[in-house]
């Protein structure tokens, strides 16, 4: 497979926290139009990868988005390839849903220039897809914590980037909007979007085409969901409390007593 077929590639990527090494050379290539989930036990590192692919923390070794060197690209740039949605994020109580959304456009509009048409009809189309429409006028402070999250999501696809990055994107969701979630995310890659997610819910995490296992700041396993293989390293960093399933042409993880 080409370089050219690969969304983000980290080589040797190591990252430390208060001077204590957290990610211990982490080597991985995400395929371009999938939908890749990090899993692993608290502690193993996801928040802290995902982080870095995003450009949010230094880095030791090298992180390429589409072959560009990631941190050699100028913030605008970046900032319009890659979307992102962060864990416990928030916004303040007295903006408006509307506004928040168009927040998801700065990337693509000059300083201090007015939304334009396009930017108008993206955030519409993101309100739309989120269920949030009809919040459009209400503010912030005025929502639950699962609205909020929704909106958040909204702003996060009104960039339209080629990759997502999202940590733990169903916090707060109630199991219908988590399933709204997953075909939200369907949708994206059947656009050829790139999405990598951290969820603790393994789950849903089994929803996706690819998952990375985590464990103690290391990648450990890297393979297609319905990959047997796949299914014993999940198990095995979970201290095999987990067992998975094939269940309604689904797969499932359920505990072990």
């Amino acid at each position: 497979m080409s370089t050219s077929s690969f969304a983000l590639r980290l080589m040797d990527v190591h990252v430390s926290l208060a001077g204590h090494e957290v990610l211990h050379g982490i080597d991985l290539s995400l395929t371009a139009g999938r939908w890749s989930s990090i899993v692993g036990p608290n502690g193993a590192g996801k928040s802290t990868l995902l982080k870095a692919m995003a450009g949010l923390l230094p880095v030791t070794g090298s992180i390429f988005l589409f072959d560009q060197t990631l941190m050699a690209m100028d913030r605008k740039q970046r900032a319009q390839q890659l979307s992102w949605l962060g864990q416990n994020e928030s916004a303040s109580d007295d903006l408006r849903v509307w506004d928040v959304v168009m927040l998801g456009r700065m990337p693509h509009q000059d300083w201090l220039a007015a939304p334009s048409a396009k930017d108008h009809a993206v955030v519409e189309t993101a309100l739309q897809a989120t269920g949030a429409w009809d919040w459009r006028e209400r503010s912030l402070g005025q929502l639950s914590g699962g609205e909020c999250q929704r909106v958040l999501l909204a702003r996060a696809m009104a960039v339209q980037a080629q990759v997502m990055l999202m940590d733990e994107p169903l916090a707060n969701l109630d199991p219908p909007h988590q399933v709204d979630w997953l075909e939200q995310v369907r949708c994206l890659t059947s656009q050829n979007t790139t999405v990598v997610s951290v969820l603790h819910e393994v789950g849903m995490a089994l929803h996706a085409d690819d998952l990375v296992v985590m464990q103690a700041g290391r990648v450990v396993h890297q393979g297609p969901c319905a990959d047997a293989v796949t299914h014993r390293a999940v198990e095995a960093v979970f201290g095999k409390r987990i067992a998975i399933h094939a269940l309604d042409g689904q797969w499932v993880a359920v505990p072990k007593f």
